[in-house]
């Protein structure tokens, strides 16, 4: 009887301590100082006479929880404004940016009216290596697009410093994985591959509030 009772007392002592304490923080990110482009480049026999686009997003949002030390158990959310990405196309007539503006964010690409935001949900983080003052990561989740959701895997270059977490970071989609057809012209001899490259750098900062 008594050693069960001892058992009992040590079971009731060492069942509240955990074999590694996590410390979590969240991460909120400034859209200010962050930056998200997709490039989307031409082909076709007569791709001389189009141009490649460049688009910037200039209105999104997102939290990163971060758990420490295993990042494993990290969760980022994400968003972007579908109708505030703008198309830049440097050297191009600001008539044919706006024409290619209202072709992208209409019912023929993005359909912004009908899908008006992009999100990340990661579900999953690994491959951690330290590089420098960097972790690298990949990190796993769904992507909602035009109203599809599809697994992505994003790289992502991670910084910590005084309170501020920055990630860099570039992936490639095709458009026809998220029922968008790549818009060409001329019969096709003018169009856009079906890949996408996006590239962004993340800038959040600790707690629980908002700078946009």
């Amino acid at each position: 009887m008594r050693i069960s009772r001892a058992m009992v007392f040590v079971m009731a002592l060492t069942a509240g301590l955990p074999a590694q304490a996590q410390n979590r923080a969240t991460f909120v990110v400034n859209a200010k100082q962050s930056k998200l482009d997709i490039r989307v480049y031409r082909e076709g026999f007569l791709k001389a006479f189009g141009h490649d686009h460049q688009i910037s997003a200039t209105e999104f949002s997102g939290k990163i929880q971060l758990a420490q030390p295993d990042l494993s158990e990290s969760h980022v959310k994400f968003a972007v404004e579908t109708k505030s990405l703008v198309v830049l196309d440097p050297g191009e007539s600001e008539k044919d940016r706006q024409e290619v503006q209202e072709t992208m964010l209409s019912d023929k690409l993005l359909d912004a009216a009908r899908f008006p935001q992009i999100q990340f949900v990661s579900s999953k983080v690994r491959s951690i290596t330290q590089k420098g003052d960097a972790t690298e990561l990949q990190v796993e989740g769904t992507l909602s697009l035009h109203g599809v959701e599809k697994p992505v895997t994003l790289p992502i270059r991670l910084r910590v410093s005084g309170g501020q977490l920055t990630g860099d970071g570039e992936v490639t989609l095709l458009q026809t994985n998220y029922g968008m057809t790549p818009i060409k012209v001329g019969g096709g001899a003018v169009r856009v591959k079906d890949k996408l490259k996006i590239s962004f750098h993340i800038v959040a900062k600790e707690g629980n509030g908002s700078d946009r």
